[in-house]
């Protein structure tokens, strides 16, 4: 491995940072908030940290190795919550352990808080915090790809080890042009998102930070009660739909912008992805209606925005810890699933979840027909053995990591359905679970050491496992070995 061509891509993605510090800092001095040197201290830092990883680094002359593109992701993401936990810390808003913890959490897209007092920060600094939701939603390495001139014909690696889903889908041939589009569609979106949520009643600020946190697919606010505050049902209904659109896949859109909306009628993955948020939204407001006698109308609301956040952003409305055990059950499983391959959002990924039901279909029938010659198919392709061989290992892997942290947190005091739940969220980076870790709490009052483990597996579940194992190989390091 050329560890010098790894420092330099590292400068350049520290010097980014330092660079997107600047936009809070601007905001501080527009609100005169006494907090804005809390910023510039952060730039510096991150500037000089910056100027250090180049001197040690050589401009790239050749193609990255697959080796390199997974460190300087894996380094990188690492970097990133560090770099970014320094407003809360110098400015002395959190200790360091809970200044990562914040951090990891707004970057993986996890909106898990150890904040309490929301409305009494600045806004600078709950800005910064909304920033790292979306920076880190749609991939600091892609938007990284997509905003800075190229750093080597084999981005291709930093994207792959990064991006989520069985298989990477590629709309454009040329990945940075990929990436421009997805970035551009993400902006758009989020303006959107912003307009509509001004128009339902938010100060502007609140609508672009909360659209922010949305298409990021996070869940973090501006607010303890979260969206619970702001108890309008328009609202809630757009966020609903913008949750939703977040969900899916990006590219998918993009196809669909260039060739009709008949495309998403061809895509197995997007009309699974509805066909469950649906279906679920129908299970959990009957549930609230026979169960807790909800009038139908509230039923709807409360159920179809907790099951369009729950997949994907992990914003609330309601004390869903309230609700009959059989929603709750159902929420639990949407936390499983997440969004779709492609999408800001987390999880198993919706092509992940259908292959692995049309596998175990199949073997059925294999069964009943040995002799009948049968094939996976998606999107009306068949799918490669290798991939449906790669989703049941990343399954499996999945759920023994889930299981894993869940023993560790039952170790250090959280009772076992709790832990299942915390587990099972804090992996599939939606934030709020059940009981301890439930709606109307946050991660505070946790020990030191949950609160480190919360923070790898966050970071464990935004890299899909994979990436993060591979750094831990010490073999991985050794220049012997070539990839």
């Amino acid at each position: 491995m050329n560890l010098r061509v790894v420092w330099f891509v590292l400068s350049r993605l520290m010097l980014a940072e330092a660079v997107v510090m600047s936009l809070p800092l601007l905001l501080a001095v527009w609100y005169r908030e006494t907090g804005a040197w809390v910023f510039l201290c952060a730039m510096l830092v991150t500037a000089v940290l910056a100027l250090e990883l180049k001197r040690r680094g050589q401009t790239q002359a050749t193609q990255l190795t697959p080796r390199e593109g997974v460190a300087i992701t894996g380094l990188g993401w690492l970097l990133a919550v560090v770099v970014s936990m320094l407003p809360y810390l110098i400015g002395g808003y959190l200790g360091p352990l809970d200044a990562i913890f914040e951090s990891m959490s707004g970057l993986t897209g996890t909106g898990s808080t150890v904040i309490s007092g929301l409305e009494e920060l600045p806004q600078s600094l709950l800005f910064w915090r909304m920033m790292t939701h979306w920076f880190g939603g749609l991939g600091i390495i892609v938007i990284f790809i997509a905003i800075l001139p190229q750093t080597g014909q084999s981005t291709v690696y930093m994207y792959n080890a990064e991006t989520s889903g069985p298989s990477k889908d590629r709309v454009l041939p040329r990945l940075r042009d990929m990436t421009r589009i997805l970035f551009e569609m993400y902006v758009c979106f989020t303006a959107v998102a912003a307009l509509v949520y001004w128009l339902c009643g938010l100060a502007p600020l609140t609508a672009l930070m909360h659209a922010m946190s949305t298409l990021g697919t996070g869940g973090f606010s501006t607010f303890d009660a979260n969206a619970m505050h702001f108890d309008n049902w328009p609202l809630e209904a757009w966020m609903t739909g913008f949750m939703i659109l977040a969900g899916g896949n990006f590219s998918l859109y993009y196809r669909a912008w260039r060739k009709g909306p008949r495309v998403f009628l061809h895509n197995t993955e997007f009309k699974a992805y509805l066909g469950i948020e649906l279906v679920a939204m129908l299970l959990v407001g009957g549930a609230l209606v026979w169960g807790m006698g909800a009038a139908p109308a509230t039923a709807l609301r409360y159920a179809s925005f907790q099951v369009g956040s729950i997949s994907t952003t992990g914003f609330v409305s309601a004390d869903y810890d309230q609700w009959p055990a059989f929603a709750q059950g159902i929420l639990l499983l949407l936390m499983l699933g997440g969004g779709c391959a492609g999408s800001t959002a987390g999880g198993l990924k919706i092509a992940r979840v259908v292959l692995l039901f049309k596998q175990v279909w199949y073997t059925v029938q294999q069964k009943l027909h040995p002799r009948r010659v049968l094939t996976v198919q998606m999107n009306g392709e068949r799918v490669s053995a290798d991939v449906c061989v790669r989703v049941g290992e990343f399954f499996f892997l999945y759920i023994t990591f889930i299981v894993f942290f869940a023993l560790l947190y039952t170790w250090n005091g959280v009772g076992l359905l709790d832990a299942i739940g915390m587990s099972v969220s804090t992996m599939s980076n939606v934030g709020p679970a059940f009981g301890v870790a439930g709606a109307t709490q946050n991660f505070a009052g946790m020990p030191d050491f949950t609160k480190l483990v919360l923070c790898c597996e966050m970071l464990l579940g935004r890299l899909e496992i994979f990436t993060l194992v591979a750094l831990l190989r010490p073999d991985f390091w050794q220049s012997r070995h070539r990839w």
